[in-house]
């Protein structure tokens, strides 16, 4: 039998390596062919549970809003009257009113309220939104606050106001600006007594009151 040469050595491990190489082709070949089918599959589950999943939170979010709306009482055109510890009698009124079954606090639109001064003068708060606690008696004004004193004939804007019912005292911390017949005033913060029939301003830091007075009217 003659001895192998080198030349079949060589030829042999040639062999082995292109039959190596082949296996690996062939387990690379199966595995993509594998990917290819579980893939779409698999991104295809996934993207109908995020489906599912967003559906099933709109569903539950509606039927919470459902159960929410269905406890709050919703009413056109409120009014409500009442006195202050003196006697002096005010209204609120507002474009509408819902009544949170929670809290009892009615969330108001477009409020307005009116108290009633000495010798048939009034003065007014009107405000885009409003909440009002009637167990507490407490009134708060926000969005663009105006408030009007028939009796001293200013007229102040303010980002909120907050009406203490029972004493007719009007507050507020987040600015105020006012002008009339005796000049302009503005401060940070500020409080309404006696119905309008005073008033203290107040500043804080460089923030303080500013007031111009007209003498020729204050004369």
């Amino acid at each position: 039998m003659p001895e192998p040469t080198p030349s079949d050595d060589l030829k042999a491990a040639d062999e082995r390596r292109v039959a190596l190489a082949g296996r690996k082709w062939r387990a690379r070949s199966r595995r993509v062919m594998l990917l290819r089918r579980v893939l779409p599959v698999t991104i295809a589950v996934l993207a109908g549970g995020v489906a599912l999943w967003v559906g099933g939170q709109s569903i539950i979010a509606g039927v919470e809003r459902s159960r929410v709306e269905s406890r709050e009482v919703r009413l056109s055109n409120p009014m409500f009257h009442g006195q202050d510890d003196q006697g002096r009698s005010f209204v609120i009124g507002a474009a509408q009113a819902v009544r949170d079954a929670d809290t009892g606090l009615f969330r108001l639109d477009d409020p307005v309220m009116r108290l009633t001064l000495e010798a048939g003068k009034t003065s007014e708060l009107s405000a885009g939104q409003g909440l009002y606690d009637e167990p507490s008696r407490t009134l708060i004004l926000r969005d663009e606050v105006i408030i009007e004193d028939g009796g001293a004939g200013f007229r102040f804007v303010t980002p909120e106001a907050v009406v203490d019912t029972r004493t007719g005292v009007v507050t507020g911390d987040r600015g105020i600006e006012g002008s009339g017949a005796l000049g302009t005033i503005s401060a940070t913060s500020y409080a309404i007594y006696e119905q309008g029939g005073r008033v203290v301003f107040s500043g804080s830091g460089d923030d303080k009151v500013r007031a111009t007075i007209n003498t020729r009217e204050a004369g």
